[in-house]
């Protein structure tokens, strides 16, 4: 069977989160997002942990528990800040762990590390990546740690910020341990591939979702065929990259990601790696550094020309969230338009969920539904041709909707007014 899993979110007990993150709202708009298997997140919170102890229930035993006809890992996300090489480095750490009772002898060390579990979600650590490992790992040889966000400037084993420039160099002889990478928003496989010293770790895709929200649960995920799901089912495909089993991750753009090119968000400058480097990395404006993206990152560290692709590489595909074309294609704001919601809930009581529209949904079918151009840019969509204007420290990238790029017009007001009448708005 298919499933589709997204494993790393937050509760609403991490910091900038929403507070409908429960398990209620994530069952919910899983569901409607498409998603079968989501990441329980935030697991070494107290108030959090006891509330998904309550309210999961195991399925046969397997590493797998439901809520509400959604089936949920249990995660979490680790902050570790530390010096190393006379630099502070600052890195972050999927957890996934097979049993609640695992859980709780990791909550356990993590105390005993100096955590105080109460104060965030995201628990942070003072602590080297290399020891939060080799600790986790002599409690139980079936917990799985991926490095999150793999290069997001701040907060990464690649960041420009407080990074690395290996995963060897930040893991060292816990390395062994690592074997898969995420590669966040702001990278696709397509950058990782460009390190020859990648291609024996794994890329998953994740959404990192701080809401539940359709534009931000599922963005990223990732697809199996599997004759059974169950924990250690799934840490196997991943940490063997079994194409077999691992088909293939869902990647949005990475120029839609906050930190994929250079830039400087309070003087609204966004740089190309060229441009950035030209400048010296200082910003034209104010002459304060520059937040070095991702893109130009991978620049850096790159051994291989841009298309290479390793011969067992797990293929993905390129999507925007649905909500996100629909507000392109309206030319609204804000995601949070009733204009929006209307159309979208449409496509989605026609369709299922938002990933059959995506992904399998024939444009004859959508044209029954949606307006014809609609159509035609979810196909574009599916095709991983909807160009992005890139995102820049801190800032999301915008979808560029023009003829010569997209083959699509922006609509008109006066198709903007045919398309409400035909929605019954």
């Amino acid at each position: 069977m298919k499933v589709f899993a997204d494993f790393h979110l937050h509760s609403k007990f991490a910091r900038a989160t929403s507070q409908d993150m429960d398990l209620e709202n994530i069952a919910k708009w899983g569901k409607i997002k498409g998603l079968d298997i989501i990441g329980t997140g935030d697991f070494s919170h107290p108030k959090w942990f006891s509330e998904i102890k309550s309210k999961l229930q195991p399925l046969s035993g397997h590493g797998i528990y439901e809520y509400a006809g959604m089936k949920f890992m249990l995660t979490t996300e680790i902050s570790t800040i530390y010096q190393q090489d006379k630099q502070t480095r600052k890195v972050h750490h999927l957890i996934h762990a097979p049993s609640f009772e695992i859980v709780e002898q990791i909550n356990e060390e993590l105390k005993k590390m100096g955590g105080n579990l109460d104060q965030d979600g995201r628990l942070l650590l003072f602590k080297s990546s290399p020891e939060v490992v080799e600790r986790l790992m002599k409690i139980s040889p079936e917990i799985m740690i991926i490095p999150a966000h793999a290069w997001t400037p701040w907060f990464s084993v690649f960041g420009s910020k407080s990074g690395f420039d290996s995963v060897e160099e930040c893991y060292q002889d816990q390395t062994k341990h690592i074997h898969a990478l995420e590669t966040g928003l702001s990278s696709d496989p397509t950058m990782n591939w460009r390190l020859s010293s990648l291609d024996k770790f794994c890329l998953v895709s994740n959404s990192d979702s701080h809401s539940a929200w359709p534009w931000r649960l599922g963005r990223e995920f990732n697809a199996f065929e599997l004759d059974e799901i169950t924990y250690s089912e799934i840490v196997d495909a991943i940490k063997k990259k079994d194409k077999k089993r691992f088909l293939f991750t869902g990647e949005v753009n990475p120029a839609y990601g906050k930190y994929h090119w250079t830039g400087h968000r309070n003087c609204m400058v966004q740089m190309s790696p060229k441009q950035a480097l030209d400048v010296n990395n200082i910003c034209p404006k104010c002459g304060k550094k520059l937040t070095v993206g991702v893109e130009q990152r991978v620049e850096e560290l790159a051994d291989r020309p841009e298309g290479f692709v390793p011969k067992d590489a797990i293929p993905f595909k390129t999507l925007i969230p649905l909500s996100e074309l629909i507000k392109a294609y309206l030319g609204i704001k804000t995601l949070y338009s009733q204009t929006i919601w209307k159309e979208y809930n449409r496509l989605i009581e026609s369709f299922g969920n938002e990933f059959n529209i995506l992904l399998d949904v024939s444009r004859e079918e959508l044209e029954k539904v949606a307006d014809r151009n609609l159509a035609e840019l979810i196909m574009l969509n599916r095709e991983g041709k909807i160009k992005i204007n890139p995102g820049y420290d801190g800032v999301y990238g915008e979808p560029i909707l023009d003829e010569k790029s997209q083959e699509v017009k922006r609509i008109k007001n006066s198709e903007q007014k045919q398309l409400l009448e035909f929605s019954g708005l």
